[in-house]
This record gives structure tokens, C-alpha cells and sequence, in this order.
């Protein structure tokens, strides 16, 4: 048998035709709470989408960890990778150089990273080039002056496999008629896709060999990249890294170079929470205005409870029971929309995006064209929590106004 307070409770809970505006912004305020709740979990599930898509394309482009020396590493190099690798968690190394230059094809030109690889190694550290979308990284041989490219670049300079291309060096050559460019026709020998526009138009990969020579470089390289088995962990693996090798080389994880960019999101994240927990606030502040006009509207039923024996104690737990009620039931209902939309926000755009004949993220613009979701369970439950607290705090002040209704005054006049 329910007590006697959650009864009551219940029972003003229903609409009467005397009460029926009472029970309309109790609805109002119930479905408040559950779209601001809704909304804050289908919102943070896609930043944690968009933040989780972002760093897996980024880690599969970027190495996990770099080692660098003040002016490059000498030879040999492959000591400092032995070394490296002995520690637990790094699975391989390869080395690489790092220039800037300029392709150039008829009369288009487009500036660029340009990454000299070894073929047999770099597979052991970048997914991305394990899988071209055309053309086979091998395809780089020392002497045959081949690069791999962007996709968004070969589509920039209508380029394909087979295609040649002039790399421009800005590292200039002394000659009678002044400073000339060095340059070199290359020809494409594949076409790879990072999944970010930013790479696959800024970044190309050449054979080591080729790349020093264009640029003069003789033996050394620009530095070692280390690939990790669980790439969060590379803060913990950098400072063991550091520790095995020599002095004077510089040893930075993925974390570090991309701080400011991971820092940004969370701050952005952060700051949708807060706005969007003031939606949940302000539907919590309806019950409050709700709880004090239905106490006005039981006066007299508070009254003649206080005369039949209920303590204030009583008719406080009534009218907060009441009002948790209406916020469970928005709480309950916004957490069961919310994850729904959370789960099929992404065909849902997709969707929108077919009816309109429009694209909201276009792969130009933005680094991922997609609206990813993904739906954190630690979040649903603080969410739901803190909609619950909200809802329970705001049952408090019309509870005890109730509470201190004097039955003599609430009786005078009925």
C-alpha cells in the first residue's frame, strides 16, 4: 500500500477541471526538462564524436611519437630505433625527413609538406599509407623520383598515377645569374586518404633518397617516428623513451604537438555543457512556479490535512514527492530521447542532407564531413543526476511554504 504522502501526492498530480491549467504547466515543465536533457546528451555525444574521429585521423597521418635532434639525427639511425622499440608498448620505428616545398603542374601551384619515407618502414608506423586509394607505396624507389599525394591535392592539380609534377625547392642554388630554385619532375606513383582535408592537400611522400638530394641534405634525418600499441599512453612511453636514449635529442608525443587543438575542443565541450545544463535549469524553475500555485490552489486541502493529524513534516514530503515525481518523469524521458538521437544522429543528417539537396559539413571546409556521434555512458549518467538534483532542489521552497500554512487562516474563509 503506498504512504499516504505519495497518495496525496500523486492524486494532485491529476488533472481536474478546476486545476486543469495547474496540470498544463505541469506538463509544460516536465517536457522542459526532457528536451534540456535530450538536447545536453545528443550535444555531447557529438563532440565526443567529432573529438574521437579527429584524433584517430590525426594519429593515423602523425606519429605518436617523434625523436629529433638539434639539426636532424645522423647516421646511423637505426640504433635509436632499436633502443626505442626495447620499450614496452612501442611496436616499431622509421625514419623520415621533413621539408617544405611547391608543386607545380601547367599553371597551377600549391605548397606543401614533402615527407621523405623508406617504403619498407614506413608501413611499420602510418595506417594511412598501408591502404592507398590508388597505387602502392612500394611504387617509391630511390633513383625513380616518384611521390605519393593527397587526394584533395590530385584533385586540386588534376593529377592521377602516372601523372608528373615539378617539386620546387625554396632552398635555393648560387649561380652567375643569381639565386635559382631548386626543382625536380616527379611522377605520381599513388594517391592516399587521411580523411582531413588539411593533409591530404598539404602533405606528399617521396623516397628518402630522392627527397635528400633534391634538398641537399646528405646522410642525416630529420628525425624517428615511433608507432604505440595504445597511442594514449604515449605521455608514459615518451618520458621511458627519453630515458633510454642519449642527450641532445628531443623526444615529444602526439599530446604535446597537439595540445592547443584537443584543449580547444574540451573548452568548447565544457562550455555547451554549462549552456545547455541552464535549458535543464530553467524547466526545474517551472516546477517551482507550478509547486507554489498548486499550494495556493490546496490551501484549504492542506488545512483540514493539518486538522486530521498530518504534521509539517507531512505535507513538506507531499509536495516534494510531487515535484520529483514531475521531474523524474521529464528526467526518465529526456534521457530515453536523447540517447535515441545520440545513436542515430548521424543517419538522421544523412537524411536531411538527401532531403535538402544540401551538406552541412563540406570536406573543404571543415576536417570531417560527417556528423559522428558517440554516445559516452558517464555522461548520460551525470546528466540524468544532475537533472534529477535540479528537479529535487526546486521541490524545496514551495514544500515548505506549504509546510508553514496556518489551518486556521487557510479555514477562515471557507
Amino acid at each position: 500500500m503506498l504512504p499516504f504522502e505519495l497518495f496525496i501526492g500523486l492524486r494532485y498530480l491529476r488533472a481536474k477541471r478546476r486545476t486543469g491549467f495547474l496540470s498544463l504547466i505541469t506538463v509544460i515543465s516536465a517536457l522542459g526538462i526532457a528536451l534540456g536533457v535530450a538536447a545536453l546528451i545528443t550535444v555531447l555525444s557529438v563532440m565526443n564524436g567529432f573529438q574521437s574521429e579527429l584524433r584517430d585521423r590525426i594519429l593515423g597521418i602523425t606519429s605518436h611519437i617523434t625523436v629529433t635532434g638539434y639539426e636532424g639525427l645522423e647516421s646511423p639511425w637505426e640504433g635509436v630505433i632499436r633502443s626505442a622499440e626495447e620499450v614496452e608498448g612501442v611496436e616499431g620505428g622509421a625514419p623520415y625527413v621533413r621539408e617544405q616545398g611547391m608543386l607545380s603542374r601547367g599553371g597551377s601551384v600549391s605548397g606543401t609538406i614533402v615527407r621523405g619515407v623508406l617504403p619498407e618502414w614506413e608501413t611499420r608506423v602510418s595506417p594511412t599509407v598501408r591502404n592507398l586509394v590508388r597505387g602502392n607505396l612500394q611504387d617509391l624507389e630511390a633513383g625513380s623520383y616518384g611521390l605519393v599525394i593527397g587526394k584533395a591535392l590530385a584533385s586540386n592539380l588534376s593529377l592521377d598515377v602516372g601523372d608528373q609534377v615539378t617539386l620546387v625547392s625554396p632552398r635555393g642554388q648560387v649561380t652567375p645569374a643569381g639565386m635559382l630554385p631548386r626543382l625536380k619532375r616527379f611522377t605520381v606513383v599513388g594517391v592516399f586518404d587521411a580523411g582531413m582535408y588539411e593533409y591530404n592537400n598539404g602533405l606528399v611522400y617521396g623516397h628518402m633518397a630522392d627527397i635528400r638530394k633534391l634538398y641537399r641534405m646528405g646522410d642525416t634525418v630529420s628525425g624517428i617516428r615511433l608507432h604505440l600499441s595504445v597511442p594514449m599512453a604515449a605521455p608514459e612511453v615518451a618520458a621511458e623513451v627519453r630515458q633510454r636514449l642519449e642527450g641532445g635529442q628531443f623526444v615529444r608525443d602526439w599530446t604535446q604537438r597537439n595540445r592547443n587543438f584537443f584543449q580547444a575542443l574540451q573548452t568548447e565541450k565544457t562550455a555547451m555543457f554549462v549552456i545547455l545544463s541552464l535549458v535543464v535549469m530553467v524547466a526545474a524553475f517551472n516546477i517551482v512556479s507550478s509547486l507554489v500555485m498548486l499550494v495556493n490552489e490546496k490551501r484549504g486541502d492542506i488545512a483540514i490535512l493539518r486538522t486530521l493529524g498530518a504534521s509539517p513534516g507531512n505535507i513538506t514530503t507531499i509536495f516534494m514527492l510531487q515535484g520529483t515525481v514531475i521531474g523524474l518523469f521529464g528526467v526518465l524521458l529526456g534521457t530515453l530521447a536523447g540517447v535515441a538521437l545520440a545513436l542515430n544522429v548521424e543517419g538522421f543528417v544523412s537524411w536531411l542532407e538527401q532531403m535538402l539537396q544540401i551538406q552541412f559539413l563540406p570536406a573543404d571546409v571543415y576536417s570531417v564531413s560527417r556528423l559522428p556521434s558517440r554516445l559516452e555512458w558517464v555522461d548520460v549518467v551525470g546528466i540524468t543526476l544532475g537533472g534529477l538534483i535540479m528537479s529535487f532542489l526546486a521541490t524545496i521552497y514551495p514544500a515548505r511554504r506549504a509546510a508553514k500554512t496556518d489551518p486556521v487562516e487557510a479555514l477562515r474563509y471557507e
